[in-house]
């Protein structure tokens, strides 16, 4: 059986916390310069090398640890099996046990929870 013919057949069905994860990006490059990036010569084939520009480490350092305090944010939802309220992290874990139960059969339906949060990006 297709997840489509489940009704899950869209991104934000089977991945409802991606959003939060999507609007975290879009507000952290809002807010990078030039200087925030270097350049790097790699090999695209054997005879080619090409540009490539990527985060310098200064920067890399700061988004993941940003990140990571995405992910450590509490949020509105309650725990399925403590009660009380989770991480994102946590949230996605148990979304993703629902849905395989719901998959396996084993619960009749999956409703899946959106997160709301009160996150601040901390910008350096």
């Amino acid at each position: 059986m297709l997840l489509a013919d489940m009704g899950l057949g869209g991104d934000q069905n089977i991945s409802p916390q991606r959003y939060l994860v999507d609007d975290f990006l879009i507000q952290y490059c809002q807010n990078l310069r030039k200087k925030d990036f270097t350049t790097k010569t790699e090999s695209v084939s054997r005879k080619r090398k090409g540009k490539r520009e990527y985060l310098n480490d200064r920067q890399t350092r700061h988004l993941m640890k940003e990140l990571d305090a995405l992910f450590e944010s509490e949020v509105e939802e309650k725990n399925i099996k403590v009660g009380r309220r989770p991480t994102i992290e946590t949230l996605i874990s148990e979304e993703a046990l629902l849905l395989s139960e719901f998959l396996r059969n084993e619960r009749k339906t999956w409703t899946p929870r959106i997160a709301e949060i009160n996150w601040h990006l901390n910008i350096a």
